[in-house]
C-alpha cells in the first residue's frame, strides 16, 4: 500500500507539469507501468488521433524518472503495436477484397483498373509496405487492413510488424529517455514529419483526381462512346472492332453472320 500511494503521488506530480492528453498518459504509465505503455500504444494503433509520436517519448520520459525499465517500455510498446495491428489485420480479412472492391467502385472516379493495379502492387510489395509502413504516420495503422484483405500469412505479418514496430518504438522511447524533461523536442520534430506525410498524401490525392478527371473527359469526348459505342456492341458484349467486323478486299467492312462469314458468299 505505501508503494502504491508513493507511485500515485509521483504520477500526480509528473502530471501536474503537463496538461491534457500528456498528463493523462503519464498518469496511466506511472500507475500501470509498462502495461500502461502497451495499452496506450494499442489505442494509438486502432485510433490514429492518439499519436504514438507523443506516447512513446512520454514512455521514455517516464522510464527516465525510474518508474519503469527502459527495456520493458520498449517491449510492451511493441506488444501494444502488434496487438492493434493484429486486430486491424483480422478486420481486413473479414472485410475481404471482394466487399471492399464493391464499395470502392461506388466512389466517384474509381474504376476496376484502379483496384486491379492496387492489388497487383500490394501483391508485389506487400512485405515492404507492412515493414516500412509501421514507421510512417497515418499508414502505420492502416497498412494492416490491406494485409488482411490479401490474406498475408499470419506468421509473416507478425514478423514484419514486430520488426518495423520495434525500430520505430525504440527510436522514440530512447529519445524520450535521454531527453528527459525535454522529451517534447521529439514530439515537435515528429510533428513536422507527420505534417510532411499529410501534405504528400494530399498532393497525391489532388494529382490522382486531376489525372482521373482528364481521363474521363478524354473517354467522353473520344470515339466509341455514347450511342456509337452501344451500336458497336455485338453478341457477347464485344465491339465490332474486336472481330465482329472484318474488312473486304476493297477495305470496307461488310455484314457477317454469326460464324463471321459474309452471307452473300457461297
Amino acid at each position: 500500500m505505501p508503494e502504491l500511494a508513493a507511485s500515485a503521488t509521483r504520477a500526480s506530480s509528473a502530471a501536474d507539469q503537463l496538461n491534457g492528453f500528456s498528463a493523462w498518459a503519464v498518469t496511466v504509465m506511472e500507475t500501470l507501468g509498462p502495461i500502461g505503455v502497451g495499452f496506450l500504444v494499442f489505442l494509438d494503433n486502432i485510433f490514429p488521433p492518439i499519436p504514438s509520436e507523443l506516447v512513446l517519448p512520454l514512455a521514455g520520459f517516464t522510464a527516465s524518472r525510474g518508474e519503469m525499465s527502459l527495456l520493458l517500455a520498449i517491449v510492451f510498446a511493441t506488444i501494444g503495436s502488434l496487438t492493434g495491428a493484429l486486430l486491424l489485420w483480422a478486420l481486413g480479412r473479414w472485410i475481404g477484397l471482394e466487399r471492399i472492391s464493391r464499395i470502392a467502385l461506388k466512389v466517384p472516379l474509381v474504376d476496376v483498373d484502379d483496384i486491379t493495379k492496387t492489388v497487383a502492387w500490394f501483391d508485389r510489395h506487400g512485405g515492404k509496405a507492412v515493414f516500412f509502413g509501421r514507421m510512417i504516420p497515418i499508414f502505420r495503422s492502416l497498412i494492416s487492413i490491406p494485409a488482411g484483405m490479401r490474406d498475408m500469412p499470419l506468421v509473416r505479418f507478425v514478423l514484419l510488424t514486430t520488426a518495423g514496430s520495434t525500430i520505430w518504438n525504440t527510436i522514440f522511447v530512447v529519445a524520450g529517455f535521454w531527453l528527459g524533461e525535454n522529451w517534447a523536442i521529439v514530439e515537435s520534430y515528429a510533428g513536422v514529419f507527420q505534417k510532411l506525410v499529410i501534405v504528400a498524401v494530399l498532393v497525391f490525392i489532388v494529382v490522382w483526381v486531376v489525372l482521373k478527371v482528364r481521363k474521363h473527359r478524354r473517354r467522353s469526348a473520344g470515339p466509341g462512346t455514347g450511342d456509337d459505342a452501344a451500336e458497336g456492341l455485338g453478341e457477347g458484349g464485344f465491339s465490332s472492332d474486336e472481330g465482329g467486323v472484318e474488312g473486304r478486299d476493297d477495305g470496307r467492312a461488310g455484314p457477317r453472320d454469326g460464324r463471321g462469314r459474309d452471307p452473300r458468299e457461297g
